[in-house]
């Protein structure tokens, strides 16, 4: 059983629940937000719409990123301490407001994106090692998502030891490991590429018989995402969850 959506609302969101069943939220990558609007969406929503959460960039990513352009609530917290998995007090607190925003929308999945910055260097896979270690895990399903020039094996022994799902986009390579299956599918470089018709079918025999997530992330997402349902319901249609 899959679900499919998209990383971000393309279109409304009253329009966007009658047709998916998941959405990735991406506004808490960027900054903290209104735990207030997190409750407006929980409630507007069906009961079994589900919510993934992109983890804070403030975890994942140093202050040199230029994605910090977007945050406007960092004020008296130090920036050298934040990013690269490191196991501060600051970085460690994000991860409790992100928990809390999980506990808001009902959240099972939390996928936590590397910068190609964040290479396979000991400091760095050390740090992802303590902070996986000390977070409070609950019962989430934990996916990372590396971005640079990581090695196949290299992912696979770090998802093995920490229990992280390997969130890929299935047209640049294979997971290495996961109980479950996240895809994330990002258009090629400036996420400008619209999935073709065989593209679509080509990713809908990838998924026959597997459990798990197909997420677009590129600028024609909700048309594609849209057009996959319809090519997977022709294929098999107990292959969609909900």
């Amino acid at each position: 059983m899959i679900k499919v959506g998209s990383c971000g609302f393309p279109v409304a969101r009253s329009r966007y629940y009658k047709i998916f069943r998941v959405v990735e939220v991406q506004s808490t990558f960027y900054d903290f937000v209104n735990p207030d609007n997190l409750r407006k969406w929980r409630d507007e929503a069906p009961e079994d719409f589900e919510f993934v959460l992109k983890a804070f960039q403030f975890i994942t990513h140093p202050a040199s990123s230029p994605t910090y352009k977007r945050a406007r609530h960092l004020k008296n917290i130090k920036l050298e301490n934040l990013g690269n998995f490191k196991p501060t007090k600051e970085v460690l607190e994000c991860y409790r407001i992100l928990k809390d925003y999980a506990t808001i929308l009902k959240t099972r999945m939390i996928i936590f994106q590397s910068p190609p910055s964040f290479k396979p260097e000991k400091e760095n896979i050390k740090n992802m090692e303590n902070f996986f270690n000390k977070i409070d895990r609950k019962d989430f399903i934990l996916g990372w998502e590396p971005r640079g020039k990581w090695q196949s094996e290299e992912i696979e022994k770090i998802c093995k030891e920490l229990s992280l799902i390997d969130v890929v986009d299935p047209f640049l390579r294979a997971p290495t490991y996961g109980k479950i299956f996240y895809y994330r599918l990002h258009g090629g470089k400036g996420y400008k590429h619209q999935f073709t018709d065989e593209e679509l079918e080509k990713l809908a025999e990838m998924v026959k018989d597997k459990t798990g997530y197909v997420m677009f992330n590129n600028i024609t997402m909700f048309d594609d995402a849209r057009r996959f349902l319809k090519f997977c319901n022709e294929l098999d249609r107990s292959l969609l969850s909900g």
